[in-house]
């Protein structure tokens, strides 16, 4: 169906509309609305719901006019109706010079609406309306747990919004743990499972309330843990969609558990980022998560970011490529002290640190046309080299399990 906004102050004359557009069944109204927006707020509302038609009150021509003059700036293949309670000649004069073509007026009977909506529909299957929507989106996936997933996706979206200078969201998947409102400690009550919920009513109004917005980096987390949250793909995708339109950015923490609503976002996403550590576990859940991956065809979107990387690695970062099958795009250095600090003062990793500094360089790298990607290893150089692996260290040196 068409998707449809009504602005219209007359509350009256807006029910008797909204019901015959209804009983067409051919068109969504999305929202009625009885305040005329500003020019400002006009083109977020119709970008929020993704609409395709405006029924436009003439009520005040006025306004009504400078509604139009923004829409044919910033929305201009959004189709305009005019409504008014009678077909007044200078109403219908003022409103052809400003583009409309369409007009309804009081009682709305059903073979007008309905020649309405068929004409307007025959406008959009030759022009539909083209809302901006971003690429750039990022899953954070990892190993296991504890491998640091949530404050690397936390401080390279803060980086990046730092950089971007806003328009980024960051969203907590992991609703099995929801470490990121932990990590800042949110007190929003509102999360995750709340936004999908309402993923078909979400607006400039309804979703300020859902974020919590820090110094350009909207956060959206997980809520509080409950086993019973059903989250469905098709809220997911819906939820996606808004975000699409309305960020330049979009970054993910999912739990690792690759559950259906996670793997949908992975195929949304440009890149994953599977966060593993250098020690054995963690490199073989990640080897196993980047098997499944490969068999659903993700692969090519997969990389490794080392966490935990001390001066002197163990293994260096072709070795964990060889072990994962996949390439390591960035190690990040240990710092837990600088990581535990954040976490008492609820606040980033300080980003004049040495791991602050690798947080944004790596946001820096994001914003890069292409990165080389190193070629998979064979499953039989991945095999020796795991078995290699494997084998304890002639110097007696050990992993330590996180």
């Amino acid at each position: 169906m068409l998707r449809s906004i009504v602005i219209c102050p007359d509350r009256e004359l807006s029910t008797k509309l909204t019901r015959a557009l209804e009983a067409s069944g051919a068109v969504s109204v999305l929202r009625t609305t009885d305040k005329y927006p500003t020019p400002a707020e006009l083109p977020r509302a119709l970008r929020g719901f993704g609409a395709e038609i405006l029924f436009l009150s003439f009520e005040r021509m006025d306004k009504a006019l400078a509604l139009l003059e923004t829409l044919d700036k910033e929305a201009s293949q959004v189709q305009v109706v005019a409504v008014h309670k009678s077909l007044d000649p200078q109403i219908l004069r003022e409103g052809m010079r400003a583009g409309v073509r369409e007009f309804l007026v009081e009682p709305f009977e059903r073979k007008a609406v309905w020649e309405s909506l068929t004409h307007l529909k025959d406008l959009l299957e030759k022009h539909p309306v083209h809302y901006e929507i971003t690429n750039r989106i990022y899953t954070f996936l990892p190993s296991k747990a504890g491998a640091g997933t949530s404050t690397i996706a936390l401080n390279v979206s803060a980086a990046m919004a730092r950089k971007q200078g806003g328009k980024v969201l960051l969203s907590d998947f992991d609703l099995n743990s929801g470490m990121v409102r932990f990590l800042l400690q949110l007190n929003n009550p509102h999360s995750v499972p709340e936004a999908c919920e309402h993923c078909d009513e979400l607006d400039e109004n309804l979703w300020p309330q859902l974020v919590t917005s820090l110094k350009g980096l909207d956060v959206l987390h997980a809520g509080r843990i409950n086993p019973h949250v059903r989250i469905e793909p098709a809220q997911v995708r819906t939820l996606l969609g808004f975000m699409r339109r309305n960020y330049e950015t979009l970054c993910f923490d999912t739990s690792g558990n690759l559950e259906r609503y996670s793997m949908e976002l992975m195929q949304e996403s440009k890149r994953v980022f599977l966060v593993c550590t250098p020690e054995i576990p963690s490199l073989h859940q990640a080897r196993e998560k980047m098997a499944f991956l490969r068999e659903v065809e993700l692969d090519q979107r997969i990389s490794v970011i080392l966490n935990r990387s001390g001066k002197k690695p163990l293994f260096t970062n072709k070795q964990v490529a060889d072990i994962v099958g996949a390439p390591v795009v960035r190690s990040m250095p240990n710092d837990y002290q600088g990581v535990s600090r954040a976490l008492t003062n609820g606040t980033l990793v300080e980003p004049e640190s040495e791991l602050g500094r690798a947080y944004a360089e790596f946001a820096s790298s994001l914003f890069e046309e292409e990165q080389p990607t190193a070629a998979t290893p064979t499953k039989v150089d991945v095999k020796r080299k795991f078995l290699e692996f494997l084998a304890v260290p002639s110097n007696g040196s050990r992993a330590v399990a996180d």
